[in-house]
């Protein structure tokens, strides 16, 4: 966080006009709850700028949803489209046949093109 800060004030930002917006943090993992990551995250993070004195202008934290951020830097714009859950097992399997589709075949050798 600190290194961020420092390349924005470093590329001309001004610390007295730095806001922030916060998002993530579900509980997108039904079995990880004896650690609490998200909340951990959305923790750190808001105590983090609440020490920068850095205001938060908008956040969309915590749940049990996945989110999509489109940040638009021009215009400071974030949208935020909460996904639908997901079932892990149908994720890990559509992941695990994905990658056998995609792994190269055992043919006697390849080609390579030079360019």
């Amino acid at each position: 966080m600190e290194l961020l800060i420092n390349q924005l004030l470093k590329r001309g930002a001004s610390r007295s006009t730095l806001e922030a917006k916060v998002f993530g943090g579900g509980a997108v993992i039904a079995t990880m709850t004896s650690i609490n990551v998200g909340e951990r995250n959305t923790q750190f993070v808001l105590d983090y700028l609440r020490t920068e004195r850095i205001p938060v202008v908008s956040k969309d934290v915590l749940d049990t949803c996945a989110r999509k951020v489109c940040m638009l830097p021009a215009s400071g714009k974030a949208l935020v489209k909460r996904l639908a859950p997901t079932n892990p097992a149908a994720l890990v399997a559509q992941e695990r046949a994905a990658a056998a589709e995609a792994a190269p075949q055992a043919t006697g050798g390849g080609s390579v093109d030079l360019f």
